[in-house]
């Protein structure tokens, strides 16, 4: 096969001048009386523009990511079509991503796709459970279960500097993380909340006093560890400047 013919393989469908769905929509809300034609149009311009936007770029990095996993032999693209489990999660993420313009759920998305297709993933029904987590969650779920998988890594790596707290609760060095959520308690203890009743973090509350030592350890469990490498960029893209 010619390196033509492959490309030509994995290249995302190009949406027709008269897309199906954007044209069923238009004429669906040009038979209401009370909208009529221009509501169509405003509707259209308003959301299906923008929702074939999403889609082309949802397509085209995947296929390029798949790509790049093919040519080194991570994964078959032929295999894959073929697995029933990976085109169910493929689909799944496809849904999500079409309802968040949030690059770091998209591209949790994407990533969960990737590892979808590499040897030992989640089993089928905790993939689609992951997925659901990312679709359900905000950012900052995402960001909080980040933060407190290794707070002192994350300071590290974000050049963040907690001071000499010595006694305290998770707040404090959430707040020293994140300054944009000083002042805004009640938002940040619902998310953690969600992910302490999901099964994801391991304390039950931000406020808690702690030692230094306390606040530094790791609150995540075995369970939100492994949510989080589900939703990670895969190490073979990482290594090879994908």
């Amino acid at each position: 096969m010619s390196d033509k013919t492959k490309r030509r393989k994995y290249e995302p469908p190009k949406p027709s001048g008269a897309d199906a769905a954007h044209l069923v929509v238009k004429t669906a809300l040009s038979t209401i009386p009370t909208l009529g034609g221009p509501a169509a149009e405003l509707f259209a311009a308003l959301v299906i523009s923008p929702l074939e936007r999403r889609r082309q770029a949802w397509m085209e990095e995947i296929a390029e990511a798949l790509r790049k996993l093919e040519k080194q032999g991570k994964v078959s693209i032929e295999e894959l079509q073929k697995d029933e489990g990976f085109i169910d999660t493929l689909l799944h993420a496809s849904h999500a991503a079409m309802r968040t313009h949030q690059q770091e759920k998209r591209a949790a998305l994407r990533n969960a796709v990737l590892n979808s297709t590499l040897p030992y993933p989640p089993d089928e029904s905790l993939r689609l459970f992951f997925l659901s987590l990312v679709d359900q969650f905000t950012v900052w779920h995402l960001r909080l279960l980040k933060l407190f998988q290794d707070p002192k890594g994350w300071a590290k790596e974000h050049n963040c500097n907690y001071g000499s707290t010595l006694m305290g609760g998770l707040s404090s060095i959430l707040e020293i993380a994140y300054p944009e959520l000083r002042n805004r308690r009640d938002f940040y203890d619902q998310i953690w909340k969600d992910l302490y009743l999901k099964g994801l973090v391991n304390t039950e509350s931000l406020h808690t006093t702690m030692t230094a030592i306390g606040l530094m350890a790791k609150r995540t469990t075995d369970l939100g560890d492994y949510f989080l490498k589900f939703i990670e960029e895969p190490e073979d893209l990482t290594n090879n400047g994908a």
